[in-house]
């Protein structure tokens, strides 16, 4: 399992320190973001990024994000444009597209337009710059795009799999019901866990996302031994929202653990 990390996990660590955590947990890279409560690189140059990460030999495997992708206008695409360029000028490998997650634009005929229409514009860009684009489901009942498999119909119609991935989160597959996945299209794994016995899945929400052991309900073991036994050989990030992980006294202690837990029980599985 090629181990990547998100920023999102420990949003209080600096770009350097970061970096640094993810070295020591073994990582192949990180994903950095444009959404939490600190300027992305904290405030560094891309080309300055770019060099911090290649001395410590962390690839930036994700630059997110660009929020709600599927609403096209002049502002989305200006959007898109920038974090093409921010992404290029850092190394990053891809930019991260999210969904309209608010309740609107979900009716049957609408959503699938809205996608088509925006991925029809955003492929020649990605094209351009030779970047790739990581598209992220989310599995709540309220998001604009839920089903991988419409996700995966529409890139086949563009023809656009050179540029447009898909990104497999546990946590939103288990919402979204699960269903097939898409291990050839996949171009990076989120991976968290819930552990709350109260809740169901319609209750579930960024903020239950916590560490993966024993507990988890979302069968991320499962998920990601599919994945790799269907030939899935990409990053598997952890992704967590709770604000109990983001008040991890020793977070390479407790990644590390969580991790190794994961591994030991992928291994028992192969076998």
């Amino acid at each position: 399992m090629k181990a990547a990390l998100n920023h999102m996990t420990v949003p209080h660590l600096g770009y350097a320190d970061f970096l640094n955590l993810a070295s020591a947990l073994g990582c192949v890279g990180v994903e950095v973001r444009n959404d939490i409560e600190r300027p992305l690189f904290d405030g560094l140059p891309p080309a300055e990024a770019r060099a911090m990460a290649a001395d410590i030999g962390i690839r930036l495997v994700g630059l997110s994000q660009v929020y709600p992708f599927n609403s096209w206008s002049d502002e989305i695409e200006a959007k898109v444009r920038a974090l093409i360029a921010t992404a290029t000028a850092s190394g990053a490998e891809t930019i991260s597209l999210i969904p309209r997650n608010d309740g609107t634009g979900v009716a049957n005929g609408e959503r699938q337009a809205n996608l088509r229409i925006s991925l029809k514009a955003i492929v020649p860009m990605l094209r351009d710059a030779g970047m790739t684009a990581l598209v992220e489901p989310l599995g709540f009942w309220r998001s604009s795009l839920r089903s991988k498999a419409e996700l995966v119909e529409v890139i086949e119609t563009l023809g656009a799999h050179d540029c447009l991935r898909i990104v497999h989160d546990t946590f939103h597959h288990a919402l979204a019901g699960g269903g097939p996945i898409y291990p050839a299209q996949t171009g990076i794994v989120h991976i968290s866990a819930v552990v709350d016995p109260a809740l169901g899945l319609a209750q579930m929400e960024d903020e239950h996302r916590v560490l993966i052991d024993p507990r988890d309900r979302l069968g991320n073991i499962e998920q990601i031994a599919e994945l790799m036994a269907a030939g899935y050989d990409g990053p598997v990030s952890y992704e967590c929202f709770a604000p109990s992980v983001h008040r991890m006294v020793n977070p390479l202690d407790s990644l590390s653990a969580s991790f190794e837990f994961i591994r030991g029980r992928l291994a028992a599985r192969a076998a």
